[in-house]
């Protein structure tokens, strides 16, 4: 099974791929309003040498509570291109700074497999992020 996982933390964010097996993973640093450049993270995983985004069976997300902008860019990023493919989308929850995109991958496989490989239970136009508490700061203050 093949799988393309991301989460960020909106000032870092780190992207995995299992191919049967093996695990490949790219994590960067970056400034808290710069959105990482998708291809860059792609290319450090091994996309277009080593595997094909139609190869990619499942593709997962972290809901992280730490950045509500980067989850959405993300959540995005992935529902298109899980929509563009038919494939199956998961949203696991993000269990903090130390959980990275490896980890999202592997819960996202366990999770699959559990649910019997039933695409239609991960269905990418209701994979949303969600938010425990947002608090909202009001314009001028």
């Amino acid at each position: 099974m093949n799988i393309l996982a991301i989460k960020s933390s909106g000032d870092h964010t780190s992207i995995s791929v299992i191919l049967d097996e093996e695990i490949n993973t790219y994590s960067m640093s970056h400034e808290r309003k710069e959105r990482p450049d998708w291809d860059l993270f792609l290319s450090n995983i091994g996309h277009k040498k080593i595997f094909n985004l139609k190869d990619i069976d499942l593709f997962a997300f972290a809901n992280s509570q730490h950045s509500y902008t980067a989850t959405r860019t993300i959540a995005s990023y992935m529902k298109g291109i899980a929509i563009g493919l038919d494939k199956p989308l998961i949203v696991v929850s993000d269990k903090g700074d130390i959980f990275d995109a490896d980890e999202v991958a592997k819960e996202a496989k366990e999770n699959f497999l559990a649910s019997g490989s039933d695409h239609k239970k991960f269905d990418p136009n209701l994979a949303n992020p969600t938010y425990d508490e947002t608090n909202f700061k009001k314009l001028n203050e």
